[in-house]
Order: C-alpha cells, then structure tokens, then sequence
C-alpha cells in the first residue's frame, strides 16, 4: 500500500495559493482515480484508490502546513505505511518556477510543513516531489507562499502539478529511480 500525501493549507482562503501545490496535486489524482478525498481521519482528509495493483491511501492535512507531521505520523502509524511507500508532494522556493524534481530521500530544507513531517516521524528516507516556485524577490517569503498565482506563474504552475501527477502515479507502479528519470528537470 502506498500514501501519496500533499501538503497545503485547509480552507477556501488557501486554495489558489502557491503553497497549495501539494493538494492541487492530490486533487488531480483523485479526479483522475474517480476518488473524493473526503474523509475525516487523524487530522487529514483521505480517499482510497488504487493505481495499477497497489491500493493507494491519497491525504491532504487539515492542521495547516507548519503542523502537516501530527496528520501525517498518525495516518503512516495507522496505515503500516513503510517509508519508501509515503510519497509527499509540496511546493519549493528553492526550486525555478515550475519544474519539478522528485527525491527518494532528503533533509526538509526550508520548507517547515516538511520540518514537521520529518519531526513527527522521526525518518526522512522517504520519496518526495517538489514543485518549484521560483524566487519570491522581495516579497516576504510567507507572503510569497500564501499569495496566489500571477497570471505569468499560472500556465508554468498548472503544468508542473500535471507532471507532479504522473510523478506519483510512475513512483507507485514502476518505482521511484524511474520517476526521476523521467520527471527531473522538467
């Protein structure tokens, strides 16, 4: 069984935002599934899929993403998910706009939704897609990630979460070496 779980912010106010790649991306993937990621568990909403033969638990937190580890860690407990079999996707500054790059491993860098996965769980050997979001410039780095998507940032960020998709769906059936050859630098 795998979990593909995307970080982002609950609620009306966050769901455009650059910080909500993560959900974007869970959100592609149940509608591609035909699946609702609907149901309240353990601080997250779930839906339950299956991608090719592998049964896949798809979740989006609802603690906000500086608090994404206390939805993540129980689900993963609950689950028996094993490390290599938790996919999380979310947003990264660090990364140039759009592109996309997929780990099977890593530190949380600068992300603190990550930081807080990486706490609660107390691993990091598990695989990641990340979305970039290009340089935030002068604007305060969480104002940045809150903000909405420019009108120049929209067709780049709309195609990243397609790739981020298909990343996670290729991670599942064929592994992740194959992922990130396929996806890296995109």
């Amino acid at each position: 069984m795998y979990m593909i779980c995307g970080l982002g912010n609950p609620g009306r106010l966050y769901e455009k935002t650059r910080h909500n790649m993560g959900f974007m991306t869970v959100d592609v993937l149940a509608d591609r599934l035909g699946v609702r990621v609907d149901r309240l568990r353990f601080k997250a909403l779930v839906g339950e899929a299956r991608i090719g033969r592998e049964k896949v638990i798809l979740v989006k937190p609802q603690t906000y993403m500086n608090l994404s580890g206390d939805a993540v860690r129980p689900l993963v407990d609950y689950y028996k998910i094993e490390p290599d079999h938790l996919i999380l996707v979310y947003d990264d500054v660090d990364l140039p706009l759009g592109r996309t790059r997929i780990r099977p491993s890593g530190s949380s860098g600068t992300h603190n939704g990550m930081r807080s996965v990486i706490y609660q769980l107390q691993f990091d050997n598990f695989p990641r897609v990340r979305i970039g979001l290009g340089p935030h410039g002068d604007i305060p780095l969480d104002k940045f990630v809150i903000g909405t998507w420019t009108e120049s940032e929209r067709p780049e960020l709309a195609k990243a979460v397609l790739r981020a998709a298909d990343a996670c769906e290729t991670i599942v059936t064929d592994g992740v070496d194959a992922a990130m050859q396929k996806y890296n630098g995109l």
